[in-house]
């Protein structure tokens, strides 16, 4: 029969972190700002910016925040409270599948490796 992870749809949970992307990267589309550009400016290091999109990160977010004019809260509703307070720690949605687990080598990559 059919799985639910076949079918092609995408958890709820997911699907709004992703709208949440997808609404901070239109705000810095019309204000012309790359995260390149927000790096360099607050001091960051390369590719902070960007990643702090898809995972929680402070200084990236109150980086991205003021270049935008606003406050971190009212862009990742998904990493504050609704007082503006950050969730700490910050739950496991927010970050990215897999890159908080343990690699598991099978023995034929051991043997290679």
């Amino acid at each position: 029969m059919h799985s639910g992870t076949a079918s092609g749809k995408i958890a709820r949970e997911e699907r709004k972190r992703l709208e949440e992307v997808a609404r901070i990267k239109g705000k810095l589309l019309v204000k012309k700002l790359t995260l390149t550009w927000i790096d360099e400016q607050y001091g960051l290091p390369t590719g902070t910016a960007g990643n702090t999109l898809y995972e929680p990160h402070l200084a990236g977010e109150r980086a991205i925040a003021a270049a935008l004019g606003t406050r971190p809260h009212l862009l990742w509703r998904s990493r504050y409270r609704a007082d503006g307070r950050r969730h700490s720690p910050q739950p496991m949605a927010n970050y990215r599948q897999g890159r908080r687990s343990s690699v598991v080598y099978s023995d034929s990559q051991r043997a290679v490796a």
